[in-house]
């Protein structure tokens, strides 16, 4: 199968990457797993490691000419590439550590393709960057995404750090009298989320951080939402992307309506921050 990936689609590569992951995640699911700290309460387990590994056998066998970056082995592959895929072989691994199934594989290529598996459901997540789409079952059935947010289901990534504090604060969001009214808060821990806002099993997804556009972790996610047609921006409204001059955190919405909903609260906030900031730095001065 994977020698007969050379003459593949790019798209086709990424599902069959991101497929070949999920596998041994779900394979090694329930043993005892050895642990690679990784520093602040973060570690990898050996099914990370295995799981990068069959997916990078699958993309140098596909695309020998491509660079790629794992989560667990960095960059690798000719130094002047101009082509790079990444790579998050187990997103949730202290979920799946513990013994719950809530985890995702993402497989990207930058700013092209890219496809998101869910181990256990066997479902993958999958885009040109035109369109997106889930094939499922044993047939390879597929269906389009259609992202909605009739569920009123909002997941929120609670894990630190929390770059955007005190402007903004996720747990002030789900505090906020807002939010209790209009949404009903999930806390999944893995951007298999993102792949259900596409797939309209969440009206919308929320995390802090930087520019995300470009993370292993979080960019198959947000080009399966794009495709869909989801609304995506940072949590301070910017466009979310290189070169952006905002842009920092993840807000991914169903609709435009939900969006300029969760924003009002989390604008309002920020606005608020930024205000005493000022008024500090007037009394300082």
């Amino acid at each position: 199968m994977i020698d007969s990936l050379a003459s593949a689609t790019d798209t086709e590569v990424a599902a069959a990457a991101a497929l070949a992951g999920a596998e041994v995640v779900r394979a090694r699911y329930g043993r005892l797993h050895s642990r690679v700290d990784k520093g602040s309460g973060d570690f990898a387990t050996d099914v990370d490691l295995a799981a990068e590994e069959a997916i990078l056998d699958v993309i140098r066998a596909a695309r020998p000419g491509d660079a790629v970056h794992g989560e667990e082995g960095g960059r690798q592959g000719a130094a002047g590439a101009e082509r790079e895929w990444l790579v998050d072989p187990l997103c949730g691994t202290l979920n799946y550590a513990s013994g719950a199934q809530l985890v995702a594989v993402n497989v990207v290529l930058r700013n092209g393709p890219a496809a998101v598996a869910d181990p256990f459901s066997g479902e993958v997540f999958l885009t040109d960057g035109q369109s997106a789409r889930v094939r499922s079952g044993a047939r390879g059935d597929e269906r389009p995404l259609a992202p909605t947010g009739d569920t009123r289901l909002v997941d929120v990534n609670l894990d630190p750090p929390f770059p955007s504090a005190p402007g903004f604060r996720a747990v002030d969001l789900l505090a906020h009298p807002g939010f209790v009214e209009n949404f009903r808060p999930r806390v999944v821990s893995t951007t298999l989320a993102l792949a259900w806002v596409a797939a309209g099993r969440r009206a919308a997804y929320v995390t802090d951080g930087g520019d995300l556009s470009g993370s292993v972790h979080f960019a198959a996610g947000i080009a399966l939402c794009r495709a869909a047609g989801c609304v995506v921006t940072g949590v301070d409204g910017a466009p979310v992307g290189p070169g952006e001059p905002g842009g920092r955190g993840l807000v991914a919405a169903a609709d435009a309506g939900t969006h300029e909903l969760l924003m009002s609260m989390i604008g309002g906030r920020e606005r608020n921050s930024r205000s005493g900031r000022n008024s500090r730095n007037g009394r300082n001065g």
